[in-house]
């Protein structure tokens, strides 16, 4: 077996992985490498030729390619290593990582401290078990943003997208440019799942019809896909059978929610959030395992890939300053705990030490609701609050605390007005 040494090593190539790399280096790591099981980086990038990143961390609008483009320019000036076609198998430790490839053959990596950058995934029809028939022409969105954008394959004609998630509603324009028909984008939710500039931006600019509180409820078709079936939910998100009514399409999307890649955490012996679906971190990003740092949608899905960046930097800054041996000690950990209105938060813990910071909490409300205050308390104190025009399940907020107002009590984030 190969063996490869390295101060940090970074599992995944996309946008989390590029910028903890940058980062990592800028903060005094020699020696980092970047693991990949794809054959170039840039992730989910790749496929996003639309405009609509970089808006807040470069202050321009720039294409999915531009931007990783861009993190890949700088990555190479600075020496990193890239691994290529190799799949990580094992996350033995912080300091040992079995991947695999074709032309290397098993290696070994050790290593310093580790980052998780994994990304996510889709959600498919197995996980939503939806009734009907198993014919052609069912896509995830993303599937079929890869399809269309990178593979010049055109995936259908008439189409029904289900979820109202960001690369649905990004693939309902996508198709409409194309020549298809989109005829409905069904959400099971009373509300918007993803960004409202998108609906904006991609339904409304569009003529696309945006059906709440509905669902798919029977798929039909033998060969190919030839309708669906679609019904208003209740309160419970059940059917309504006396609104049930017949949409004929040759395609349906689904953009039904993204679940973080975490077997290698799992298989590494890290619990993970019961919400997020990901591993719990501390503001460094650092997970149980002391050396052991994740970031990306790996740990919570984002909407933007400029907070993803932003949030990388700190795994990278983090992992290098552990390799080294100068990450101070936590004296203690407090949980940072969704309160009302708020769905959950995102660092679940804050490492208590010396180092007065400022730390940034990601959340997600649990309801739309406008003039909400949002507040932060550490056991009776509100140490942070302030006021949003408006929220949204859909979007991510964010309160930012100062480490000397803390008490020494678990930190709770609610959103006060959310109805």
């Amino acid at each position: 077996m190969r063996e490869i040494k390295c101060d940090v090593a970074i599992i995944g190539a996309g946008p989390a992985g590029l910028a903890a790399a940058l980062s990592a280096k800028e903060h005094g790591a020699k020696d980092v490498l970047v693991i990949d099981r794809d054959t170039d980086s840039g992730g989910i990038l790749q496929q996003c030729i639309h405009a609509g990143f970089g808006l807040s961390y470069f202050h321009k609008e720039m294409t999915g390619p531009e931007y990783a483009a861009v993190f890949r320019e700088k990555c190479d000036q600075e020496g990193i290593r890239f691994l290529f076609d190799t799949m990580v198998t094992e996350v033995r430790s912080a300091r040992e990582i079995i991947c695999s490839s074709t032309e290397q053959g098993l290696v070994k990596v050790y290593t310093g401290a580790s980052i998780l950058a994994m990304g996510c995934r889709e959600r498919t029809r197995q996980n939503l078990r939806i009734p009907g028939t198993r014919p052609s022409g069912i896509f995830t969105a993303g599937t079929a943003q890869r399809l269309i954008n990178r593979q010049n394959e055109m995936v259908g004609k008439s189409v029904v997208i289900l979820g109202s998630g960001d690369i649905g509603m990004i693939m309902a324009r996508r198709m409409s440019l194309e020549g298809a028909k989109v005829k409905a984008v069904v959400e099971i939710m009373p509300y918007l799942a993803g960004l409202t500039r998108n609906k904006v931006q991609c339904l409304d600019d569009f003529g696309i019809p945006l059906m709440l509180s509905h669902t798919v409820t029977r798929i039909m078709g033998h060969k190919r896909i030839e309708g669906v079936y679609i019904a208003e939910v209740d309160d419970q998100k059940q059917p309504i059978p006396s609104t049930e009514e017949y949409i004929s399409c040759d395609t349906l999307l689904l953009s039904v929610g993204l679940i973080p890649e975490n077997e290698l955490t799992k298989g590494a012996g890290i619990s993970t959030n019961a919400v997020t679906n990901g591993p719990e971190v501390d503001q460094r990003m650092q997970t149980v395992m002391p050396g052991l740092f994740a970031c990306g949608n790996v740990v919570h899905v984002n909407d933007l890939a400029d907070n993803v960046s932003i949030e990388s930097e700190l795994a990278g800054k983090y992992a290098a300053m552990y390799a080294a041996g100068t990450l101070p000690e936590a004296k203690a950990q407090l949980n940072v705990i969704a309160g009302e209105g708020v769905r959950y938060v995102c660092p679940h813990h804050v490492a208590v030490t010396d180092e007065e910071a400022v730390i940034r909490l990601y959340f997600r409300v649990s309801e739309p609701g406008r003039k909400t205050i949002l507040k932060a308390r550490s056991g009776k104190k509100e140490i942070a609050a302030r006021e949003v025009r408006r929220v949204s399940p859909g979007e991510m907020d964010h309160i930012d605390i100062h480490t000397q107002d803390l008490t020494g009590d678990d930190v709770v984030i609610c959103a006060e007005g959310v109805k």
